[in-house]
């Protein structure tokens, strides 16, 4: 998969869980809005997270040295 579809996979993720949130944990507007910061903030933080190892591994820094015999 490519990074365009793992970032619609998150967004998709994080769409169902916040209205999960919403049906499931109804106690008033206050707590809805906190729940719903909650679920935006780890789905950004854990897309975050994704996306800078999988950037980070399409162009390395540290170029391997290979020996002669390899």
């Amino acid at each position: 998969m490519g990074f365009v579809m793992t970032t619609l996979i998150f967004v998709m993720v994080g769409v169902v869980m916040a209205l999960f949130m919403r049906i499931c944990c109804n106690n008033g507007a206050s707590a809805n809005l906190l729940h719903l910061t909650l679920v935006v903030t780890a789905t950004v933080c854990c897309w975050l997270m994704w996306a800078i190892v999988y950037l980070a591994q399409l162009n390395p820094l540290i170029v391997p040295i290979l020996s002669e015999g390899e």
